[in-house]
């Protein structure tokens, strides 16, 4: 049976990522796209808990005997939602590995928790699938993501032979460079935003607010996706859904049990 690569992100289902990323793997077998019908930038992991989701088949396109059938549905939900309804409703069967992407703009560092791109990956990893998301450093909306074809097809293949940890899926980022000075190995880099609102005046009265602001790193730390990215390495970082603090378990214990 051929490979079943199911692929969603936050920016559309029109978006230039997804649907160059669809083309890229479709040598590895066939494509099933689930994506938001808008950008969905921003939102995590969040769910439509308050409205009604719907879906709309876009279109089907055959295989070839070297490149997988392509299938693309756009929903009215996030990315987490689009996950979740291509594995219960839309999604012919299981799929060998989920991807979340390309993503226009990287989540480096501690920004992967507000990532929608991220979610699939964690999405897909809860459904105990291989799971990976794409982000580039590109940000244009008719952006050229042709240069990241090699390292999505060489990443994709990796983990569709060798599989992932249980509850480890990857968070990979691209930098927008002529030449990649080749890929690391990373941990999350830490960091925070700061000056997070622009305030202006609203022709009607009072104030309104745009998200904004810079991100700045805590530390100049080479083991960092952060300090990858901006050195022109492709950064893999594995991500893992268990969140406990081990390292502090032994410590409360003495202090509360």
């Amino acid at each position: 049976m051929d490979k079943l690569i199911f692929l969603s992100n936050d920016d559309g289902y029109s978006a230039e990522g997804i649907n160059q990323l669809a083309e890229m793997v479709r040598e590895f077998g066939d494509v099933f796209v689930v994506a938001p019908d808008s950008g969905r930038s921003g939102s995590g992991m969040s769910i439509s808990s308050h409205t009604p989701v719907r879906n709309t088949f876009v279109r089907h396109q055959e295989g070839t005997e070297t490149r997988g059938n392509l299938t693309i549905w756009s929903c009215t939900g996030t990315p987490d939602d689009c996950a979740k309804m291509a594995f219960e409703k839309l999604l012919p069967r299981v799929p060998d590995l989920v991807i979340g992407g390309i993503n226009h703009g990287d989540n480096c560092a501690v920004n992967a928790h507000y990532s929608g791109t991220m979610a699939i990956a964690l999405e897909g990893c809860l459904k105990g699938v291989p799971s990976i998301a794409f982000s580039s450093g590109k940000m244009e909306q008719d952006a050229d993501f042709s240069y990241m074809t090699e390292m999505v097809q060489k990443i994709v293949k990796m983990v569709l032979e060798n599989g992932l940890p249980s509850g480890v899926c990857l968070n990979v980022n691209m930098p927008n460079v002529e030449q990649f000075e080749g890929l690391k190995i990373c941990k999350m880099g830490m960091g925070d935003w700061h000056e997070e609102w622009q305030e202006r005046d609203h022709p009607r009265g009072g104030k309104y607010y745009w998200i904004a602001g810079y991100y700045a790193p805590h530390e100049e730390d080479k083991e960092s996706d952060t300090w990858a990215f901006n050195h022109g390495y492709v950064a893999v970082t594995p991500i893992q859904l268990d969140l406990t603090a081990y390292s502090f378990m032994e410590q409360l214990k003495k202090r509360l049990e």
